[in-house]
């Protein structure tokens, strides 16, 4: 395909893109970057709708692009454009100065300000975290029988359980569990933490096994909880008052983590764009809102992937526009994770 077919294929999606309309010959050819007769241009045009790039609603009617057309439009017509200055800086102020940065917070402000800026839906997810490495474990007595495990991670998640068991722990037995569990599991990672492994924890403990038991099976299940991805989504109402997307669809697709997640986590680097038209074609994974488009990247933790950030909107979207500043979330909320790190370590 020449020069000049992409230039035409990205003149029709950036009309498109701001009318709606389906874009004919002579509105390509009055712009001023199109310097053939409106003849030559139905002629491009012609060939990029065989080549799958366009189509045409109604016979009378002018061409759209299809997802096809799209994904060229993206790989080979837009020109990266990084946001200028002010712009930067007028979004570093959506972050939250005052309390203490934790990551859970970023993506919260990340996927607030995506949605604020585009109309359309942000999400994320976190990576699965089965490399992060236990450094703290602890047992504390907050009531009768009531016992709270903590976890920690290396990665400096927290999270915690309570425990009641049926009868009180006296400080031998509170001793032995928490020396126990720094001497088998400090250093170990989560992504090590079998049932197999729990077993035998347990049968190590000897006479104590009857008594700690539940403590040890209540720390497994709270290592469960701390490897589950956690989605995080904002502005779905831009969805539901977009008129060119079916509320049924926006309503089934959010209501399923299992689908999105997936979706998140299908990019590796850089910014990927998939289309709902591609999953009836099984080009990709299941994607249920007709007419719509997903743009997902990544940011990382330390050189290693941490979690993926997108957009959803309709497929009639200012990719060129968007893009950028998805790219610029995922890069910021990498650099302000490094630099949190830098300063937990010092």
């Amino acid at each position: 395909m020449d020069d000049r077919k992409l230039r035409i294929l990205a003149a029709v999606v950036d009309e498109y893109v701001t009318t709606g309309e389906p874009v004919g010959s002579k509105t390509i050819a009055a712009l001023p970057d199109i310097h053939v007769s409106a003849a030559t241009i139905r002629n491009d045009m012609a060939v990029l709708e065989q080549l799958g790039l366009l189509e045409q609603p109604h016979t009378s009617a002018g061409r759209v692009p299809t997802f096809q057309g799209y994904k060229v439009y993206i790989e080979r017509c837009m020109h990266g454009q990084g946001l200028p200055p002010e712009e930067r800086q007028r979004l570093d102020g959506m972050f939250p100065e005052d309390t203490p940065l934790t990551e859970e917070l970023l993506i919260q402000s990340a996927t607030t300000a995506l949605a604020e800026i585009t109309k359309c839906a942000a999400v994320a997810v976190n990576a699965a975290p089965e490399f992060s490495v236990i450094s703290k474990v602890e047992v504390i007595p907050t009531g009768k029988r009531l016992y709270v495990i903590l976890l920690i991670t290396s990665a400096g998640s927290i999270k915690n359980k309570a425990c009641r068991l049926e009868f009180d722990l006296n400080e031998e037995q509170l001793s032995f569990f928490t020396a126990f569990l720094t001497e088998h599991l400090h250093g170990i990672s989560l992504g090590e933490l079998s049932p197999e492994l729990f077993d035998q924890l347990i049968t190590a403990m000897g006479t104590y096994m009857a008594t700690l038991a539940p403590l040890m099976q209540g720390l497994y299940e709270l290592s469960r909880d701390m490897m589950r991805q956690e989605l995080t989504v904002n502005g779905t109402r831009n969805l539901l008052t977009c008129g060119e997307l079916e509320t049924q669809d926006i309503v089934e697709f959010m209501e399923h983590e299992d689908i999105i997640m997936p979706l998140l986590n299908s990019t590796f680097s850089g910014i990927h764009v998939m289309f709902s038209d591609e999953a009836q074609e099984g080009q990709s994974p299941t994607f249920v809102i007709g007419n719509s488009s997903m743009i997902v990247g990544r940011y990382r933790r330390d050189g290693k992937d941490a979690g993926g950030l997108g957009i959803i909107g309709p497929m009639r979207l200012d990719y060129a526009k968007v893009i950028p500043y998805l790219e610029y979330f995922t890069q910021k909320i990498t650099e302000l994770i490094s630099e949190k790190e830098e300063d937990d370590n010092a």
